[in-house]
C-alpha cells in the first residue's frame, strides 16, 4: 500500500538526517526486506535472492541489495530510483557496522532479562517484541547466538526505530564472545600465504567503493555458507579474481581479509592457499 505523502517525506528526511550523522541507510518494504535499488534489479529482474536480504548475482556497477545498498550519499538517497522506493517503504534500515555500531537484538522478555544480567547497560531502543541494545564498535554479525538474541553489525542491517534512551557504551568483550560461542568451528586466522596478483589490465571499478563493497560481499558469501564451505570458498575466490585480478587493484590486505573469512568458517590456511592458487590458475593469472 502506498504511504501518505507526509509519512513518506518524514521517512526520507529521517534517512537523510541519519546519513548526515554517519549511518548508512536504505528503505525497507513491508516484511522488513530491502528493495533492489537500481532499474536493472527492479522486481528482482537481475536474479537476486527473492527476499532481497542479501546481494544477488547482478552485474550492477555497485551493490544494490541488502546491507550493501546502504549509503550516506544524500544524492543517492534522494535519487529518482530511491524516491520510488520511498513510495511503498514501510521503514528505514541502517547498516550498524558501517556506522561503527553493534546492535544486540533482543527478541523477547527472556532475552532482555538475560542481557540485563550479563551485559553492561547502554543505549536501548524498544522494538515490536523486545529491545535493541546499541554499543559503540563494530564486529561480526551473527544470528541466534543464544535464544532470542541476534548480533547485527557488519554485513547486516537493522531497522531504525528511533534514538532510544541511555548513554551508548563501548562494545564489551561479553558481546564479542557471543559470536565465538555460536560458531561450531573456529580457527585462528593465520598469515596469508598467497600473494595478490599484479596486473596491468583495464580497471573495471566505476566508483571508489566498487572494490571495497565487492570484497565485503565476498566475505559475506563465505560467512553465510552453511553447507559446501570448500566449494563456496573456491567459487568466491574465483569470482573476486575474475572481477579484480587483472587490474592490479587487489592487495595482500584484501587477500588476508578473504582468507580470514574462510578460516572463521573452519577452513585451514593450506586449503585457502590451494583454493586461491587453483582459482588463479583457472583464470590464467
Amino acid at each position: 500500500m502506498t504511504q501518505p505523502t507526509d509519512v513518506r517525506g518524514e521517512r526520507l528526511q529521517a534517512a537523510l538526517s541519519l546519513a548526515i550523522s554517519g549511518a548508512p541507510v536504505l528503505p525497507l518494504r513491508a516484511g522488513k526486506t530491502p528493495f533492489g535499488n537500481c532499474p536493472s534489479c527492479a522486481d528482482n529482474a537481475c536474479g537476486g535472492r527473492p527476499n532481497m536480504k542479501t546481494p544477488g548475482p547482478c552485474t550492477c556497477p555497485a551493490p544494490c541489495h541488502g546491507w550493501a545498498a546502504a549509503t550516506t550519499d544524500p544524492n543517492i538517497i534522494s535519487s529518482h530510483i530511491w524516491r520510488e522506493a520511498w513510495l511503498s517503504a514501510s521503514a528505514i534500515a541502517y547498516h550498524p557496522g558501517g556506522a561503527g555500531l553493534t546492535v544486540v537484538d533482543l527478541d523477547d522478555a527472556d532475552a532482555i532479562a538475560w542481557a540485563r544480567t550479563n551485559l553492561p547497560a547502554t543505549r536501548t531502543v524498544p522494538t515490536t517484541r523486545g529491545e535493541h541494545w546499541i554499543y559503540l564498535g563494530a564486529m561480526q554479525s551473527a544470528n541466534a547466538v543464544r535464544p532470542g538474541v541476534d548480533i547485527k553489525s557488519t554485513m547486516a542491517y537493522a531497522r531504525w526505530l528511533g534514538t532510544g534512551t541511555g548513554t551508548i557504551t563501548a562494545l564489551p568483550d561479553a558481546v564479542r564472545a557471543l559470536t565465538a560461542k555460536s560458531s561450531p568451528v573456529r580457527t585462528m586466522a593465520q598469515a596469508v600465504t598467497a600473494p595478490a596478483p599484479v596486473g596491468d589490465g583495464p580497471c573495471p571499478h566505476r566508483t571508489p567503493t566498487y572494490l571495497t563493497r565487492g570484497l565485503a560481499m565476498a566475505e559475506q558469501r563465505i560467512t553465510q555458507a552453511t553447507t559446501g564451505v570448500h566449494a563456496t570458498v573456491y567459487r568466491t575466490f574465483l569470482a573476486v579474481l575474475a572481477k579484480h585480478g587483472r587490474c592490479g587493484c587487489l592487495t595482500d590486505a584484501h587477500v588476508t581479509r578473504l582468507f580470514a573469512a574462510a578460516q572463521a568458517k573452519g577452513e585451514t590456511s593450506r586449503h585457502c592457499t590451494d583454493a586461491w592458487t587453483n582459482a588463479r590458475t583457472s583464470l590464467g593469472l
